[in-house]
């Protein structure tokens, strides 16, 4: 790692308050797939497995605040919060908040096709940041980190605002109403790695109930979700 690249990193530790005794962690988290694959690094050294690390202890960190916090709400409602709360949209805010766009290294494709403001690639920055300061500082700070960033976000899903998770009003509706099993299936995908869309099937059973696109697959099945509900006749807030 040259002198260059250790200045940005001791940069964007002073902005998130943060000091790591590995920096190499940290670059990695801030390294997408695109800029290792243009160089020929190995997947170690992109951000893509700290990502799958960093949406579980997020997942876990918000649902043991949620789980402490609000005792008088069910299981199904507390899922609702929860998937409000660590979405795509949610993810890239603190992204953007925390200067992610600026210190991230992307290749050079997606550096022209504007990846520096995808919400789906900040997205996983955010997470794979998250699963560094894990690593490296352990559980306590990390969890600080999440509910610095995240706990507004909370608030305003627990009252309504910015809440559209289709996944699980379907989940909550097929649970209480229906027997049938919920399956997301994707039909379709297409475009350069760095710029992929992707098509997705809703199944209940053996029946497609909804289509959706995204540019993630993630956002590609809550407008799947979104569509199922309609053909279901549940009342919906766009």
């Amino acid at each position: 790692m040259d002198n260059k690249r250790k200045n940005q990193l001791k940069e964007f530790e002073k902005i998130i308050g943060i000091h790591f005794d590995n920096i190499e962690l940290l670059d990695y988290a801030l390294t997408h797939s695109s800029y290792a694959n243009q160089f020929n690094m190995s997947y170690n050294h992109h951000n893509e497995r700290l990502e799958f690390l960093g949406d579980s202890i997020l997942s876990l960190v918000v649902s043991e605040y949620l789980y402490k916090k609000y005792k008088n709400k069910h299981e199904g409602k507390l899922t609702r919060i929860r998937a409000g709360v660590v979405c795509e949209t949610s993810l890239a805010e603190v992204a953007r908040k925390i200067k992610i766009n600026e210190y991230i290294r992307i290749g050079k494709g997606e550096e022209l096709t504007g990846g520096r403001d995808k919400d789906s690639l900040l997205a996983d920055a955010c997470e794979a940041v998250i699963a560094s300061i894990y690593l490296d500082k352990g559980y306590e700070e990390v969890k600080k980190f999440i509910l610095n960033n995240l706990k507004d976000k909370i608030e305003s899903t627990i009252k309504g605002i910015n809440f559209n998770d289709y996944k699980s009003k379907l989940q909550e509706y097929v649970q209480r109403i229906m027997t049938s099993t919920i399956k997301y299936n994707v039909s379709n995908e297409w475009g350069p790695d760095h710029d992929k869309t992707f098509e997705v099937n809703l199944y209940l059973d053996n029946n497609c109930y909804g289509t959706g696109i995204g540019k993630s697959k993630k956002e590609a099945e809550q407008n799947a979700a979104k569509e199922a509900l309609k053909a279901l006749g549940v009342e919906i807030n766009e």
